[in-house]
């Protein structure tokens, strides 16, 4: 599957435009489901050098994303305005109607489901 993953609040605590603590076992569950074939895109309104810090972040902890902010790493735009509007087959969002459950709990759905 493709999946759509928010930055703050979801990887991290909210602290934007600094980078909160990181959300218990985000980063660990992210690796596990990449390992397993996922592919994940980062979703998220940062951009400029709190995007860089966020990726940073993931980085330095062995996160890299097949894409950011696109629905395709090569993805090119016509000169407009940058669409945050991204295909994927799943969203995990700390916004999402009843909230971010715990990780553990979003990686068994996805894994049930895959």
């Amino acid at each position: 599957m493709v999946i759509a993953v928010d930055f703050d609040g979801t990887i991290v605590e909210h602290r934007y435009p600094k980078i909160g603590r990181e959300v218990p076992f985000a980063i660990q569950t992210l690796k596990l489901l990449q390992r397993e074939g996922h592919l994940l895109i980062l979703w998220t309104v940062r951009n400029g050098k709190e995007l860089d810090d966020a990726l940073g972040f993931c980085r330095n902890r062995g996160l890299e994303f097949y894409a950011v902010n696109r629905s395709f790493p090569d993805e090119v735009y016509d000169g407009h305005e940058l669409s945050r509007k991204i295909v994927a087959d799943l969203y995990i969002d700390d916004r999402n109607y009843g909230g971010l459950p715990p990780w553990g709990e979003i990686y068994l759905k996805i894994s049930k489901h895959s």
